[in-house]
């Protein structure tokens, strides 16, 4: 093959791995939403996330929920750093 060839291949290469690697995050994310009613620990509604009802208001404050998602996202992202390399 033509060295010319192969470095055009190489941007569509790398575009499809990413492709595949966002439809897997997103069919995992469908599932989780679509799941995510009947498992025991509901996102969004995890113990310690503070909820204060008024008479005319309700003020929702996700702390836990947060520091759950952020600490799976980091773990993600750190993955996917390590295998980049």
């Amino acid at each position: 093959m033509d060295r010319g060839k192969k470095r055009d291949v190489e941007p569509f290469r790398e575009l499809g791995r990413l492709l595949l690697i966002l439809g897997v995050v997103l069919v995992f994310l469908g599932a989780v939403l679509y799941f995510g009613g009947k498992l025991p620990l509901r996102v969004g509604r995890l113990p310690g996330d503070i909820v204060h009802r008024g008479e005319r208001t309700t003020i929702y404050l996700p702390i836990v929920t947060c520091i759950v998602l952020s600490i799976g996202l980091s773990l993600l992202l750190w993955l996917a750093g390590r295998f980049r390399r």
